[in-house]
């Protein structure tokens, strides 16, 4: 009898490794696809919290555009998810991606030069360090890499682009769908930081080496957006902001206690920044578990 009660136990206890094992192994093989299905409970909080703060700001349904994939449990909730918006500064995410896909090498053997230049590039969103390495790959290879990605699709509303150099210079290519010379749309932006955050953007080592530029300590957030929203709640935040006029976006991967998302949001009106201080707090109070 005793021998079967073990054997029970055992049973048991392989049951349960697998039903704890099972989100992990989802997480990994999860794609964000243009038929992938919103989760309706969280879809209804999103849409709530944006009309309430669209309220407060004076904004219109055209104005905002917001993405959120929970990456614990996998929920997905989507506005305005494939419209193209004038992106500022948020495509420099693509120059990263293009030089880790042409320089393999740099994914386990980057210099520190280079890893600090493209920090400051993706954190604190220099635009010398932009357009330095994209006049060094060449700003239709950084687009074609975009394209191969899936990360632009004219038949589908567009996605992430790189049409200029940052800063001076006459060398532009418009966005078929937009006619921006940057630009993006929530869903795309959820894709790159999904992959990263997978370890599937270019490579493994690649991947983490990314986020490790991401991350950059040595390089201060710019205390606005979502930063700004998130600021004393002990998060883990890789970012990158764009602002430009009336356009203000914002795309994070937010690690905290008990909750590990995505959360993007692209807004143009004056009130922007106001609005994704809000929206960042609103989410996370959603993100974060339940109290029994």
């Amino acid at each position: 009898m005793r021998p079967l009660l073990t054997l029970a136990r055992l049973a048991l206890v392989g049951l349960c490794s697998c039903a704890a094992g099972q989100p992990g192994r989802s997480f990994e093989r999860y794609v964000l696809k243009y038929e992938s299905p919103v989760d309706v409970a969280l879809q209804a909080k999103v849409e709530e919290i944006d009309a309430s703060l669209r309220r407060r700001y004076g904004m219109t349904t055209e104005q905002t555009a917001v993405g959120v994939l929970d990456l614990r449990v996998l929920r997905l909730a989507l506005i305005h998810p494939d419209r193209i918006e004038y992106a500022a500064s948020v495509p420099k995410i693509g120059i990263l991606l293009a030089y880790f896909q042409v320089h393999p090498e740099a994914a386990t053997r980057l210099d520190a030069v280079t890893r600090h230049e493209l920090g400051l590039m993706v954190k604190a969103s220099s635009n010398e360090m932009a357009a330095k390495y994209s006049r060094e790959l060449g700003l239709q290879v950084i687009q074609g890499l975009l394209n191969d990605g899936g990360f632009y699709d004219q038949a589908r509303g567009g996605g992430i682009w790189l049409g200029k150099h940052y800063g001076k210079g006459d060398e532009r290519y418009p966005d078929p769908v937009g006619d921006h010379s940057h630009a993006a749309t929530v869903r795309q932006l959820l894709r790159y930081f999904l992959l990263l955050e997978q370890g599937k953007l270019v490579s493994s080592e690649a991947s983490r080496t990314m986020r490790e530029i991401f991350a950059s300590p040595e390089i201060p957030h710019d205390d606005i957006k979502f930063v700004k929203g998130l600021a004393d709640r002990h998060l883990e935040i890789i970012r990158k902001w764009g602002s430009w006029e009336d356009w203000n976006h914002d795309a994070a991967v937010i690690t905290g206690p008990g909750r590990h998302y995505l959360l993007v949001a692209l807004t143009r009106h004056p009130r922007g920044d106001d609005y994704l201080v809000e929206l960042a707090q609103a989410i996370d109070d959603l993100m974060q578990p339940r109290k029994p």
